[in-house]
């Protein structure tokens, strides 16, 4: 009997825990979801087109749901500068307008808009209603368009006073928008309607949070921009048709699930789904979220069925979000766009223990060896790979010279380094460069899974010195026997050709090894006619023959003196 009853109460936990670990609910309509704020991001343009005579061109295209808003909203132009205003619908619509002298409303001739005050401002045209069609008009009549704004459901438009022109092209090119950081008007639409639902958290202590986002198949909606807003870690689990992508500008503290694309700031390629999910039944993608997740409750389930085929959604507190919005806007306004890239840093060590970081005004000398550590931010709980692609060093000076930079990549287990990667690098090639001062720069890959995409690049300071290299001594020559022997012969031989070269001379001129004293002593004694020409002699002349000459110079000599005496 304690054994059946045993059982049975083991069959009613059993029970309960299955019951609790599926917790559902189901959503209904609402205007107010806590959690998640919808807007419109329909077809729109802004410019920075002014008219010669400084007027503006704007136009206005209004769009209702059938049956279930209100048909009519309020057009305040008081404070509005000079414009033209062209306002068209589909639908049969209703304006209590309140404009200026300075402001020329257009409506189509034969349109169901009734607009109600200030009847002189008001002109009927011909143009067509197609978006680009009427863009072409407009230009072609005004010389060009201002801004193109889509309002879905208005309640009330009103300009504030600002100008409305942005910086940038003049050409009004329609693409996907958010009419709310148009500064120049202010727009009040009745609210999205969604189907939501929440369960009560099991743990009312639990920081975790986790938000189901579900797009049923039948909606047009394919392009959601989802900004969170909240410190803590969140996990969103997004279900949508086939072709839908999600994207995230500030992914922080965000841990994703999802049956379709996601792309995230910093990432330049989009994340492929986790899940496998068709059913777009409510049931069954909570139940999906919680057996993702492992878990047994959520935060929030959302529904989203427009018309629009881009949305932007703030994930977080209302009272948050309000705030974030305002922060956009303002950072929309202000910046000029740019591709997002994860915020790289490089540090750089002198050594393979990677302990002690190098200082940026540090010179390393130009035979050693560096080594560089990449590290990037992680996005919510994303495992990204660094992988570096090519590496070059650029000079500073007034000649600028970029070089090539081969570089080895370092081992790092995992744990070491979990969202960077190593490499070292040799600057032998550096030694024979002028330059001390270089900008070393890295291109890298940012990887997910087996996918890679560029990531961008990561600069750091470098500066090199030449190594202290002292003079070389002369080398002291030794001389083996042999080159003793070959400089001796040598010495031998020229001796012997110089001995040589005297002796031939001696043969062929015939010139004593000694002078003749006698000749050299007439030549001391200055008389120019002692000799005037030596006659040739014979090789051996014989004693008699020397004697005979001798007598004659003598004789010769004499003659000039005994004359004079």
């Amino acid at each position: 009997m304690e054994g059946h009853i045993a059982l049975v109460v083991l069959l009613l936990c059993t029970t309960v825990s299955v019951s609790a670990s599926s917790q559902t609910c189901s959503p209904q309509n609402t205007t107010d979801n806590p959690w998640v704020q919808v807007r419109d991001m329909p077809i729109g343009c802004w410019t920075s087109f002014l008219r010669e005579d400084k007027a503006e061109v704007h136009i206005l295209n209004v769009h209702f749901k059938p049956r279930t808003v209100s048909d009519m909203f309020n057009l305040n132009m008081t404070t509005a500068r000079p414009m033209h205003l062209i306002l068209t619908t589909q639908n049969e619509c209703y304006v209590a307008n309140n404009i200026n002298q300075d402001v020329k409303i257009y409506i189509k001739n034969g349109s169901s808009v009734s607009l109600f005050g200030s009847p002189e401002s008001v002109h009927k045209q011909d143009f067509p209603t197609e978006n680009e069609e009427l863009v072409k008009w407009a230009t072609q009549k005004f010389g060009g368009v201002t801004s193109f704004t889509t309002v879905q459901n208005p309640r009330s438009i009103s300009c504030t006073g600002r100008e409305g022109t942005k910086l940038g092209s003049s050409d009004c090119t329609l693409e996907n928008e958010d009419p709310s950081i148009k500064h120049f008007m202010e727009l009040a639409t009745a609210p999205a309607s969604l189907k939501s639902c929440s369960i009560q958290h099991s743990n009312p202590n639990e920081e975790m949070e986790l938000h189901i986002i579900n797009i049923p198949e039948k909606a047009s909606t394919r392009n959601v921009s989802i900004h969170v807003d909240t410190e803590k870690i969140i996990r969103v689990f997004l279900r949508g048709p086939q072709g839908t992508t999600w994207s995230f500008p500030n992914p922080r503290h965000t841990k994703f699930g999802s049956n379709n694309e996601i792309t995230l700031t910093g990432i330049p390629h989009r994340l492929p789904p986790s899940v496998t999910l068709h059913s777009d039944n409510a049931e069954d993608v909570q139940k999906k979220a919680l057996e993702y997740f492992k878990v047994n409750t959520f935060t929030s389930y959302t529904e989203i069925s427009l018309e629009s085929s881009m949305v932007s959604l703030v994930l977080g507190k209302k009272d948050r979000a309000s705030a974030l919005e305002t922060e956009q806007e303002t950072s929309t306004t202000n910046s000029i766009s740019a591709p997002h890239q994860m915020p790289l840093l490089m540090q750089l060590y002198t050594s393979p223990d990677y302990r002690f970081p190098l200082d940026p005004n540090t010179k390393v000398q130009s035979d050693k060896r560096i080594y560089a550590e990449i590290s990037g931010h992680t996005l919510g709980e994303l495992v990204l790979t660094i992988k570096v692609i090519r590496c070059l060093v650029r000079s500073k000076g007034s000649c600028p010279l970029e070089k090539e930079m081969p570089f080895i990549p370092e081992a790092c287990p995992s744990n070491v380094c979990p969202d960077s990667t190593r490499v070292s690098f040799s600057l032998n090639q550096l030694q024979e460069l002028a330059s001390t001062t270089w900008d070393l720069e890295c291109t890298v890959d940012l990887c997910y899974s087996q996918v890679c995409g560029d990531g961008g690049r990561v600069k750091r300071n470098l500066e090199v010195t030449q190594p202290y290299t002292p003079s070389p001594t002369p080398p002291c020559v030794d001389f083996g026997l042999p080159a003793v022997l070959c400089i001796a012969f040598g010495g031998f031989l020229i001796g012997v050709l110089l001995i040589g070269a005297l002796w031939f001379i001696k043969i062929k001129t015939g010139y004593p090894t000694g002078l003749d004293m006698s000749s050299t002593a007439a030549n001391l004694s200055g008389c120019p006619c002692s000799v005037t020409k030596r006659q040739p002699v014979s090789t051996n002349p014989s004693p008699s023959e020397n004697s005979s000459a001798n007598a004659s110079i003598g004789s010769t000599q004499s003659t000039p003196t005994s004359s004079m005496a």
